[in-house]
C-alpha cells in the first residue's frame, strides 16, 4: 500500500469512528461549564437548556459553575477539556469581550473552541438608585456631572455591561466610581440598598425590581423598545445614534470536538429552543430563542470580535 493509500485509508477509517461515535454519543453524564454565579440569567438559562437535554438526549446534563476572572476560569477550563462532546461551554459576549479585555484570557475563541449553537438574544436595559432626579441618560448624564464623584457604577467584572457603562462615562466624561462584583445580581441588590447608583442589566435580572419600584429604568440598548417597558426610551432615542447592542449567549465546545456530536448537539439544542416549554420559560425572562446552524453561530461570533475590541478600546477598560 502506498503511503497515500495509508494516509486516505486512515482517514476513512477516522470519519468512521467519528460518526459511529456520533451515532451512539452520548453514553455518559455532559458537564456545562457556566463560568458565571449561580442565579445570574446565564446561569438561569443554561439549567433550562440542561433539563430539555437531559431529556432529549437520555444523559443527564450537569451544571458547573465557574465564576471568576472575568469569566476567564471557567472558559480556560472548558477550553483545555477533552474534546469529546462531554464537556461543553455556555457563555456570553463575555466570549469575545475577555480576549480585548485581558493581555492574556488564557483562550482564544476561534482557536480554542468550536461553536455548538446560539441560544438567545436579550434585552440590557439601564437602572438607577430610584431616589435619583433623573428618568432618561441626559438627565441622569447632567446628574452626574452636578455630583462629581458621589455616584457609583457596579458592574459584572469582565461581562459587556461593565465596557458599555464605562464607554458611556468615557464619552460624556462624568466622574462615577467603578465597583466590580463577581455578578450582575449582586450588583443589583446593591442598587436596590443605594450603595451604588447606576447599572445595566439584563431584563431577565432587573424586570422583577423595575417593577416592583426598587429601580428606576432609564433606557434600553435595543433598536427599539422592549415592550414589557414602552415608556422606557432606547439608547437611540436618547441621543446616541446606531447604539444598539443586546444580551446574546451560546454554547460551545473544545476544539477538535467530532463535528458529527457537534451538529448532533446544535440539533437536539436547537429542537429544545423551539419546544412550547422552553419559549414560554425564556418569555417569562424576556429573552428571546436563536436557532442558527454551527455556521451562522460561528459567524455572528466572528462579527462581535471586532464590535467588542473597539468598544475596549474607547472605554479604556484593561482586565489586569
Amino acid at each position: 500500500m502506498t503511503s497515500m493509500a495509508r494516509i486516505v485509508t486512515a482517514a476513512v477509517l477516522a470519519t468512521a469512528a467519528a460518526t459511529a461515535s456520533a451515532q451512539t454519543y452520548p453514553t455518559q453524564p455532559i458537564r456545562m461549564i457556566v463560568p458565571f454565579t449561580p442565579g445570574s440569567p446565564n446561569d438561569v438559562v443554561a439549567r433550562l437548556l440542561a433539563q430539555q437535554l437531559t431529556t432529549r438526549l437520555g444523559q443527564n446534563v450537569v451544571i458547573d459553575n465557574r465564576p471568576g476572572a472575568g469569566t476567564n476560569a471557567g472558559t480556560k477550563a472548558a477550553a483545555s477539556a477533552e474534546p469529546n462532546g462531554y464537556t461543553l461551554l455556555f457563555n456570553s459576549s463575555s466570549m469575545v469581550v475577555s480576549p480585548a479585555m485581558y493581555r492574556n484570557p488564557g483562550y482564544d475563541p476561534e482557536k480554542n473552541f468550536v461553536p455548538v449553537a446560539n441560544t438567545i438574544f436579550g434585552h440590557w436595559v439601564t437602572v438607577i438608585e430610584k431616589s435619583i432626579p433623573a428618568n432618561t441618560v441626559p438627565e441622569f448624564i447632567a446628574y452626574a456631572k452636578k455630583n462629581p464623584g458621589k455616584l457609583a457604577f457596579g458592574y459584572g467584572q469582565g461581562t459587556a455591561p461593565q465596557l458599555v457603562g464605562e464607554w458611556l462615562k468615557v464619552r460624556e466624561g462624568v466622574d462615577i466610581t467603578s465597583v466590580p462584583y463577581k455578578g450582575g445580581p449582586q450588583a443589583v441588590i446593591d442598587l436596590i440598598g443605594g450603595r451604588i447608583h447606576f447599572h445595566i442589566t439584563t431584563t431577565a435580572t432587573g424586570m422583577p425590581h423595575i417593577k416592583d419600584g426598587n429601580v428606576k429604568a432609564i433606557s434600553v440598548w435595543s433598536p427599539k423598545r422592549y415592550p414589557l417597558l414602552p415608556d422606557v426610551p432606547t439608547m437611540i432615542e436618547s441621543g446616541y445614534p446606531d447604539l444598539a447592542l443586546g444580551f446574546w449567549a451560546g454554547i460551545w465546545a473544545p476544539a477538535g470536538t467530532p463535528d458529527a456530536i457537534v451538529r448532533r448537539l446544535n440539533a437536539v439544542i436547537n429542537e429544545s429552543l423551539g419546544s412550547s416549554e422552553m419559549k414560554a420559560a425564556l418569555d417569562k425572562l424576556g429573552l428571546e430563542p436563536v436557532i442558527q446552524t454551527p455556521e451562522e453561530f460561528g459567524k455572528f461570533v466572528r462579527d462581535e470580535i471586532p464590535r467588542w475590541a473597539e468598544i475596549v478600546k474607547v472605554s479604556g477598560v484593561k482586565g489586569d
